[in-house]
């Protein structure tokens, strides 16, 4: 099997372990395939592949989502450095609101996560010059476009910073003025599968 997918915590949030072909010159690994993924009980078409670029450790992205009608699955690799990937429940409803796993991303162990819609997303570099690569299946909407901030104390997300060595964190300007939970206009709500 070229992709074992692993549960967590949160439901529809999986951990990706691609196979990893080593010899004499190197590796090789797919990072993707539309039919193995399928294997293993994810029949997503992604459209959309971005990559981010950022300087410093300790900064921090997100919380990141679209809000409906244009919600957003990612899977997110880290193909440079090292991250602190997470995943947060946004949907009301679900037995797990405001619930987040956090996992470490990095390119020495090339695990992925994917997060489907209804979740926000977020990452803390743990590295200097670290890169992030994420497949979507839905198209940027600039209209759609969310943001929590990462310090919510409802969701109250433990960032373990001083077991990373990290004093002080990095954010945008948009990030700084993301607003609450509690005032934030999201729009997803949990309904249990049949």
């Amino acid at each position: 099997m070229k992709f074992e997918k692993i549960e967590t915590e949160l439901e529809g949030v999986y951990i990706i372990k691609p196979s990893i072909f080593v010899d004499n010159r190197g590796w090789f690994m797919e990072s993707y395939n539309y039919y193995d993924f399928k294997i293993i009980g994810i029949n997503i078409i992604f459209i959309q592949d971005n990559h981010s670029y950022t300087a410093k450790k300790g900064t921090i992205r997100g919380i990141h989502f679209q809000i409906n009608p244009k919600a957003q699955t990612k899977l997110v690799r880290c193909t440079k450095g090292k991250i602190l990937d997470i995943a947060v429940d946004l949907r009301k409803g679900s037995p797990t609101y405001k619930k987040w796993i956090a996992i470490e991303l990095s390119e020495e162990n090339k695990n992925m996560l994917l997060i489907p819609k209804g979740f926000g997303h977020a990452f803390l570099t743990l590295k200097d010059n670290v890169e992030v690569q994420y497949k979507v299946d839905e198209y940027y909407s600039k209209e759609h476009d969310r943001s929590i901030r990462y310090d919510d104390p409802e969701i109250n997300i433990n960032w373990d910073l001083e077991k990373y060595g990290i004093e002080k964190v990095i954010l945008s300007e948009k990030d700084k003025k993301a607003p609450f939970l509690k005032d934030s206009d999201v729009n997803f709500i949990w309904s249990e599968k049949a």
